[in-house]
C-alpha cells in the first residue's frame, strides 16, 4: 500500500460498518492503532488499557503459557488476530490452539485464519459485547471453548460448546474449573479473583500432574 493511498483511506471508527477485507486494509493504514475488531460487520475501535484490564490479562497470559510449556504442541498467543468468517476479525487478548490437526491454521501474512480451540477475553463486566455479540460469533465459527473474566463483576465465566451450544464449566469441590478441550488446564478461580497468582499456579501444576494431561501429552507428540 502507498502512503498515498494510506492517507486517502478514512480512519478506522467504532460503529463502522465493513466488510473484512475493507476493515484490514484500514486498519494496516493506521500503524498506531493498538487494538481493532470487526465483529458481525460492525467495527469496535479499544479505548486505551487501563491497569484493572491490563493485570488481569497478564495473569491469563502467565497461565496459559505455563500451561503450553507443559503441553508441547500448543500455541499460545496474546491478542492476536484471528480472522474467522467474512463479517468477524475479533482480536481476543488471549489465544490457545492446536498447532497442528485444530481447526485453525497461520496464514502466509500471519494471522490466524479459522477457529482457535480456546479464546480468553478480559471484559468489564457482564453488560460488555464479549459476553452477547462476541459469544455468538465464537459460538458460530466453532470455537471449542471461550472464558470471560469479567472484572468489575469479579466474575469468570467458562463456556464450552456442546452440540453447537456454550454450555457453562461448572467448578469442582473445590472452585476448581476444569477445561473439557484441554486436560490437565485448570484454573483457581477465586485464587485468580484475588490475585493470589501463586494458588493459581499451584492449581495448574497439580492439573498438569494428572495421567490425563500425560496422555494428551503423548497424543500431540503423535500428530
Amino acid at each position: 500500500m502507498t502512503l498515498k493511498h494510506s492517507l486517502n483511506l478514512p480512519p478506522l471508527e467504532s460503529g463502522d460498518r465493513l466488510s473484512r477485507a475493507e476493515f484490514e486494509r484500514r486498519y494496516a493504514a493506521m500503524p498506531h492503532l493498538k487494538k481493532a475488531e470487526l465483529i458481525e460487520g460492525i467495527v469496535y475501535v479499544a479505548s486505551p488499557v487501563r491497569v484493572s484490564h491490563s493485570q488481569p490479562h497478564a495473569a491469563m497470559i502467565g497461565w496459559l503459557f505455563f500451561y503450553t510449556v507443559m503441553t508441547p504442541g500448543l500455541g499460545c498467543y496474546d491478542n492476536p488476530t484471528v480472522r474467522l468468517d467474512g463479517d468477524n476479525e475479533p482480536q481476543p487478548d488471549a489465544v490457545l490452539r492446536l498447532e497442528k490437526g485444530g481447526n485453525s491454521h497461520i496464514s502466509e501474512d500471519g494471522y490466524i485464519e479459522g477457529a482457535p480451540e480456546l479464546v480468553v477475553e478480559i471484559a468489564a463486566s457482564s453488560a460488555a459485547y464479549d459476553l452477547h455479540d462476541k459469544l455468538r460469533v465464537y459460538r458460530r465459527n466453532g470455537v471449542q471453548e471461550y472464558l470471560v473474566w469479567c472484572t468489575y463483576d469479579r466474575q469468570i465465566h467458562w463456556f464450552y460448546l456442546e452440540a453447537g451450544e456454550y454450555e457453562s464449566l461448572t467448578p469442582d469441590g473445590e472452585g476448581v474449573l476444569r477445561s473439557r478441550r484441554f486436560p490437565g488446564l485448570w484454573l483457581a478461580t477465586q485464587a485468580l479473583l484475588e490475585h493470589d497468582l501463586g494458588t493459581v499456579l499451584q492449581v495448574l501444576q497439580r492439573g498438569i500432574a494428572t495421567p490425563e494431561h500425560q496422555a494428551f501429552v503423548q497424543i500431540l507428540s503423535n500428530t
